[in-house]
């Protein structure tokens, strides 16, 4: 795609450029019943591995705005203005591999007990902020990986799907067998709710003290699903919005498989099919001519192959994020005015820092969103003074809408970063 791209929708996949006008038939439901509140939506980026951190921060003596971009963010330069760098952010623990699931909440899952919302991550957070607005409450896509990062307030983990099982949710209508199936089982998870609601309330009068938070937790989590089927029961009979490109085919490599990907987010979002992504994308042996795994790759100890490889991957996945910004440049955000982009948060980065295991120093990048961008923005090293990650998750929340103080282990909104009211 051209790097100089038209105000009107304009994607290219499966090698066919389409420029695709606002069908009456994708207006989104929340369009035809008036505009009230600015509707915002989030995507994230990440992978399993961190990232060659030498090659992906500024010099940290060049915060503010006069910064060189690092060679693994180059593709972001021409967007320089619309993104925002972040140093010495983390969850401020250790771990390793453990850190990957953290990232999104800030908490670790033998940890969630201690937290009212346990270890919910940011994405379901807004899916349950933006309820039955549209027809999925969130979207969880891997790429040559499994998507670790969605976990629900219960602390079930939201298994990922690829980018043919997202366009056929998103464009195929649902057979009338299936439609009936889909029925009868949110009925039957009903009567088992009621069931399971009544057993568990004759049991409240026998139970000791300490027993009845545990008990009213359970009945969190009881009407936490009840709502969910109530939103999901009416999209059942919505038709789905017409496909304005072909189905991508899998592709041969983690190259072709990402950008279509990433064109199936942009449309997910300017459908209003949902309003909150994440995204992991992974790595196979051949892709971009490089032999070896992404993991052994991440261990690579200075050595100059693996370090070369590490840098092919990760600019890769950073030139991904560059072109969903040019998508959503390109396109009119019809709820609020303005484009897509203006309206979405597009966060880069991962809970674990590097191939080595240190979940110190977590590469971050925003984008979108109305935040006021431009800066790379460095924060306290010394132990005592860090900053946690998690104040750039409740900035992200607050400016999604949510009107919370709070998010997993917060202290508070992060300082430095603004928006646009």
């Amino acid at each position: 795609m051209n790097d100089q791209l038209n105000r009107r929708n304009f994607l290219k996949g499966a090698g066919v450029a389409i420029a695709l006008p606002m069908m009456e038939s994708w207006m989104p439901t929340a369009m035809a019943a008036g505009k009230s509140k600015t509707v915002k939506r989030f995507v994230c980026l990440s992978n399993n591995y961190g990232v060659y951190q030498k090659a992906f921060f500024p010099d940290v003596n060049q915060p503010g705005t006069d910064y060189d971009m690092p060679e693994t963010l180059k593709a972001l330069e021409k967007h320089r203005k619309d993104v925002t760098l972040f140093q010495n952010l983390d969850h401020g623990f250790t771990g390793g591999h453990q850190g990957v699931p953290v990232f999104l909440s800030g908490v670790r899952p033998i940890l969630a007990h201690n937290y009212p919302e346990g270890n919910i991550s940011l994405d379901q957070k807004l899916a349950e902020h933006h309820g039955a607005a549209t027809r999925f409450p969130s979207m969880t896509l891997g790429v040559r990986e499994r998507n670790l990062l969605s976990f629900t307030r219960t602390g079930v983990q939201v298994p990922s799907i690829d980018m043919r099982a997202a366009y056929r949710a998103m464009f195929f209508e649902d057979t009338a067998d299936k439609k009936i199936s889909q029925a009868e089982r949110f009925k039957r998870q009903n009567s088992i709710l009621d069931v399971v609601r009544d057993q568990a309330k004759s049991l409240s009068g026998e139970l000791a003290k300490q027993d009845q938070q545990k008990l009213e937790e359970y009945f969190d989590s009881v009407r936490t699903l009840e709502k969910k089927i109530q939103q999901q029961e009416p999209w059942l009979e919505r038709p789905k919005p017409k496909a304005p490109i072909p189905e991508p085919k899998p592709g041969n490599g983690t190259e072709e498989q990402l950008k279509a990907m990433i064109e199936i987010i942009a449309l997910a979002l300017q459908t209003d099919s949902t309003r909150a992504i994440t995204c992991v994308s992974g790595f196979a042996n051949g892709d971009f001519g490089l032999n070896g795994g992404y993991h052994g790759f991440s261990h690579h100890g200075e050595r100059d192959e693996p370090v070369a490889a590490l840098k092919k991957i990760e600019g890769f996945q950073v030139s991904m994020m560059s072109y969903l910004i040019d998508l959503l440049k390109a396109q009119e955000d019809p709820i609020n005015g303005g484009t897509l982009f203006d309206h979405t948060s597009i966060l880069y980065g991962c809970g674990m820092a590097t191939g080595t295991h240190s979940t110190k120093n977590l590469p971050l990048v925003l984008a979108g969103g109305g935040y006021k961008h431009g800066e790379h923005k460095v924060y306290p090293e010394a132990d005592g003074e860090r900053v946690p990650a998690a104040n750039l998750l409740l900035s992200i929340l607050q400016n999604s809408g949510l009107e919370i103080d709070r998010f997993g282990p917060s202290t508070s909104t992060l300082r430095g970063l603004e928006w646009k009211a």
